[in-house]
């Protein structure tokens, strides 16, 4: 691996990352586009629940949590896209981080922004309609915690690398709005894809905030390890096969 890779890594400096006006904005940023699309794909669940007396777990009910799920990330990602490059993800996160195109400092704290916006939607939907169950992820029937692991990893090395090509690289050129919308459409093909096995969550806030919720921890490492390690390997592989040495570092406006 290229001695400069690893150069563009940087912890940051408090003063310039966390207390900063921008940084702090880019926090709410996170936090607030977090929310909208953990209200907005958790509630079409709960929706689709309450219509159907319980049959989310049908096609029908797959197909609208990847079509509310890649409207909702559309949307998240385009509110947020000029203030804080939109994550809304840690695990975008951590593979912009992986890729030197955000500091250490930063990282973590946009990761609390979004765990915190992920639990307040959940909550709000709690109260909101009036004590429905707000279910965290889980492994299909005959899905083992391994096969539930690669599918994450697998889908959200998707979901990263679909977010290098089309937001992070520097020769994008002018592409405008397809970024969101090939975001929010890898993430509705891939919940079409594994949301039968492992609910396609691809995000670790989007299976935190419900399992705070409904205080359901099971297997809940896998919604961390999977989407953490394709996010890692997505970032890691596009940097070095299609940026590599010619990289230049983004403005702090887009990521």
């Amino acid at each position: 691996m290229p001695r400069n890779f690893f150069e563009r890594i940087a912890v940051g400096r408090y003063q310039d990352e966390v207390q900063h006006p921008g940084a702090i904005k880019a926090f709410a940023a996170e936090f607030i586009s977090t929310l909208i699309f953990v209200f907005a794909g958790q509630g079409s669940g709960m929706a689709f629940t309450k219509l159907t007396d319980g049959a989310a777990n049908s096609p029908a009910g797959l197909v609208a949590a990847a079509l509310a799920h890649a409207f909702g990330l559309f949307v998240a990602v385009s509110v947020g896209a000029n203030i804080s490059g939109g994550h809304v993800n840690p695990a975008v996160t951590f593979g912009a981080f992986v890729g030197g195109n955000i500091t250490l400092l930063r990282g973590i704290f946009y990761i609390i922004a979004q765990l915190l916006g992920s639990v307040v939607a959940c909550v709000l939907l709690l109260f909101s309609t009036g004590g429905l169950t707000t279910a965290g992820f889980a492994l299909g029937a005959e899905v083992s915690v391994w096969n539930g692991l690669v599918f994450e990893i697998v889908m959200t090395f998707g979901l990263v690398y679909t977010v290098y090509a089309t937001a992070v690289d520097p020769k994008k050129g002018d592409i405008g709005i397809i970024a969101p919308i090939a975001i929010g459409f890898i993430v509705g093909a891939n919940i079409l894809a594994g949301g039968a096995f492992t609910g396609a969550s691809m995000n670790p806030a989007v299976a935190f905030g419900p399992a705070v919720v409904s205080w359901d921890w099971a297997n809940h490492w896998v919604y961390w390890a999977g989407p953490l390690v394709g996010g890692g390997l997505a970032a890691v592989i596009y940097e070095l096969l299609f940026i590599g040495r010619s990289h230049e570092p983004l403005p702090q406006s887009e990521f």
